[in-house]
């Protein structure tokens, strides 16, 4: 419960800037003032990446003020060891600072000229500065350190008797995706419900595209150990730490069969509504197949980084061709083969 309210908390002022900054779009679409509730989604992000851009400058100072103290280095090595303050440093700072300069509407109309984005849309300029959120998530990940995390959750794990990821709390997670997918997209304020699911491009998907989205999803697995392969044979194999943290977040969810189903359908549903459904329609393809593969920090930036980027670029290729229930077939087909897969192997290896 207390890791569900965490994450409903972590996604609040997201839910909030988006709810105001819609509002925003809606009054100036009528032609009535909008600035004063512009400003304010504005301020509202201002506030976050100050704040953030703060934590990334002594985050690089951290260093030189932990060596004139080893007593608190030693205490800070003991609770939760930073791995590189470099990352967490300038990974956190310069996303933050790219963020404010995205609020700037000279530079969103620069932006606009090779993309839909409109630079006067508030709810564009809010959205487009908030795509910064996801590198300072992932640097914050690889500043703490992947092994750490791995070494973190484990310890939990074994305290608590619970696996830091649930059933329920991988749904939690995917409902949130899809209702900030909704909200973004103006559901609530500008856009009735049906109107908002074609926005987003969830329709009732024709046999073809549900034969097409198996397909493609069942051709993509053996593209993927092909690369994986190649890549071994090259001497660049999957990240030990990687695998570690994967392990731990998701590992007690292939005990089950309604475990292997969730990664599945949680991923495909709430990833998809996000990112091909609400996000692709503005950003376009290759940027948002590069936040997508950022946005799972847990593979640091790695192969399976670059995998997870093919299959953001092959899912929004089915967004572009078909529609968005499409690459969310897809996208479940993936995982769930893939899971799948992993639990055949890891009974293959324990009989023989």
């Amino acid at each position: 419960m207390v890791e569900i309210l965490g994450v409903i908390l972590q996604f609040l002022p997201v839910i909030v800037i988006l709810f105001v900054a819609n509002l925003a779009q809606k009054l100036r679409a009528q032609g009535q003032a909008y600035m004063p509730l512009a400003v304010l989604a504005y301020l509202m992000l201002i506030l976050i990446y100050a704040a953030l851009a703060l934590f990334g400058a002594t985050a690089l100072l951290a260093p030189l003020g932990l060596a004139a103290q080893p007593e608190l280095q030693a205490q800070l090595d003991a609770a939760m060891p930073i791995q590189s303050w470099a990352w967490l440093g300038w990974g956190i700072l310069l996303p933050s600072l790219a963020g404010l300069l995205l609020l700037l509407k000279p530079i969103r109309r620069w932006i606009a000229g090779f993309s839909t984005l409109e630079a006067g849309n508030p709810l564009h300029a809010a959205g487009l500065s908030m795509t910064m959120f996801i590198p300072i998530y992932l640097a914050l990940t690889l500043g703490i350190g992947l092994d750490t995390l791995s070494t973190q959750l484990a310890a939990r794990a074994e305290e608590t008797g619970q696996p830091p990821v649930t059933v329920g709390f991988l749904w939690v997670q995917t409902a949130i995706f899809v209702f900030i997918a909704l909200l973004g997209i103006g559901w609530l304020t500008r856009r009735s419900w049906g109107a908002a699911l074609q926005r987003l491009g969830i329709v009732r998907p024709t046999l073809r595209q549900v034969l097409i989205a198996v397909g493609s999803a069942l051709v993509m697995v053996p593209v993927v150990m092909l690369i994986e392969a190649a890549a071994s044979a090259a001497g660049i194999g999957i990240d030990a730490d990687v695998e570690s943290l994967t392990e731990q977040l998701i590992g007690p969810l292939f005990q089950s069969p309604w475990g292997i189903l969730s990664i599945g359908l949680a991923a495909g549903i709430g990833e998809e509504a996000l990112f091909r459904g609400a996000m692709q329609p503005r950003f376009g393809l290759l940027f948002t197949a590069l936040l997508f593969a950022l946005v799972h920090s847990n593979y640091g930036i790695t192969l399976s980084t670059l995998v997870v980027f093919l299959l953001g670029l092959l899912l929004g290729w089915l967004r572009i061709r078909y529609n968005t229930t499409t690459s969310m077939i897809a996208h479940a087909v993936y995982n769930s083969t893939l899971g799948l897969l992993a639990v055949l192997a890891a009974q293959v290896l324990s009989n023989s």
